[in-house]
């Protein structure tokens, strides 16, 4: 599996305040950011995989309302997440 629990420990451990920081707005970006790129990277070798490809949007989806929270509560965090990931915006 892509994703297992030593994988999402270590987004939380980088991202978050501590491993088992799931809740924090940037540890949940990072998540969704690691399953976009997975998810990406099917739907190129898939082409006609139209399920995967509607989750793929909803997950983005997700992940900019997160942003778009984190922006509204304190910028300096939103531009630090975003430096983090490398995420255009």
């Amino acid at each position: 599996m892509y994703l297992d629990s030593q994988k999402k420990q270590e987004i939380f451990g980088k991202y978050g305040k501590s491993n088992t920081d799931t809740g924090s707005p940037e540890s949940q970006i990072a998540l969704f950011s690691y399953r976009i790129a997975h998810l990406t990277e099917h739907v190129k070798a898939n082409r006609k995989d139209h399920t995967t490809e509607r989750a793929l949007v909803k997950l983005v989806g997700k992940r900019r309302a997160l942003l778009n929270y984190v922006k509204r509560q304190d910028v300096e965090r939103y531009r630090a997440i975003i430096k983090a990931l490398g995420l255009r915006k």
